[in-house]
């Protein structure tokens, strides 16, 4: 598996932008109050998703052998990722299928159905629901799109990075969630091929921290459940192509309790006016807790808003 370089991220962009637009890379100052110093909000969250995996989806789905079209795409997701599958398939006329676990955000499943895919429920959570799915693609034949260990998609989540240093070349720090890392992975391409100096931070719940865990030692962290209410963070294992790229390039990692996460997501509302989900407000969060210096400036990545109204009353609660 060969990584995508600044080269790969910059060709992206064509077959993104066909569908999207850039999107706002904004300051709020009740949020620089908050977190204790300069930050910049990029609003993935005004994707046409909700999120920023449907840059990766646009980008794979566009680029599809005419085989593969034919035999149609299938995958798993516990909403964002699937949702960028499920849209980029209905623009190009592919068939998608997507697994989730049993009890899925509701609100997120619905979205998917409503872009056309269909779906499956299998496992507890979305790491037995991804195994099922590569049991199931080996079987019948159908394109699997991993979540992380695909270059086309981290090529087009990039393009969300370029955008980032096209506005303000000189970015301190960059606080990214992590899940599978392709978001992270993607801001580290970008920087190394840029040759920024800023230094990027990711962001994980304690509860679900088999990434962090792994990055700080020697050896790979496989955790038997994920316990956050974070779904976009929720994973219990690491992936190959994008575990190997944040070792060289990532500078930091954050964990946040869910009293942490959760104060996030109000910050969200109360600041930017601005609706995160767990995940998408984690970046927020983190830099409050890691610190923003005098005079640096900070980029987080609002990366989702695709919050149920269950988890939204919970969490402001």
């Amino acid at each position: 598996m060969i990584p995508p370089t600044l080269d790969d991220v910059l060709a992206a962009r064509e077959r993104v932008y066909r569908h999207m637009r850039p999107s706002a890379l904004l300051n709020h100052p009740t949020l620089d109050a908050w977190v204790g110093g300069r930050v910049l909000v990029k609003h993935e969250n005004h994707n046409p998703t909700g999120a920023f995996k449907i840059r990766g989806g646009l980008n794979l789905v566009a680029l599809l052998t005419d085989d593969e079209r034919k035999q149609g795409v299938i995958a798993a997701s516990t909403g964002n990722h699937g949702q960028s599958l499920a849209l980029a398939c209905k623009l190009h006329g592919v068939r998608c299928r997507i697994v989730v676990p049993v009890g899925n955000n509701p609100e997120k499943s619905a979205a998917m159905r409503a872009f056309g895919a269909e779906l499956v429920e299998h496992g507890r959570d979305f790491d037995e629901a991804r195994e099922f799915v590569e049991r199931l693609s080996a079987e019948d034949g159908w394109r699997y799109v991993h979540n992380a260990n695909e270059p086309l998609l981290l090529a087009g989540v990039g393009t969300y990075a370029l955008e980032i240093f096209d506005v303000e070349p000189a970015v301190d720090y960059l606080f990214v969630p992590i899940g599978g890392g392709s978001g992270a992975a993607a801001c580290g391409i970008v920087r190394t091929g840029l040759g920024k100096r800023t230094r990027i931070v990711g962001v994980q719940a304690k509860q679900a921290d088999a990434f962090a865990r792994s990055w700080r030692g020697g050896d790979r962290v496989v955790h038997e459940r994920a316990e956050t209410f974070a779904e976009g963070i929720a994973t219990r294992v690491t992936f190959d192509l994008t575990f190997s790229l944040l070792k060289d390039s990532l500078d930091e990692v954050v964990t946040l309790d869910e009293d942490e996460l959760r104060g996030g997501v109000a910050a969200a509302i109360r600041c930017t006016h601005n609706l995160a989900e767990g995940a998408g407000a984690a970046a927020l969060a983190a830099a409050r807790q890691f610190g923003v210096p005098d005079r640096a400036t900070a980029v987080c990545v609002l990366s989702g808003g695709n919050a149920d109204l269950r988890t939204l009353r919970d969490t402001l609660a």
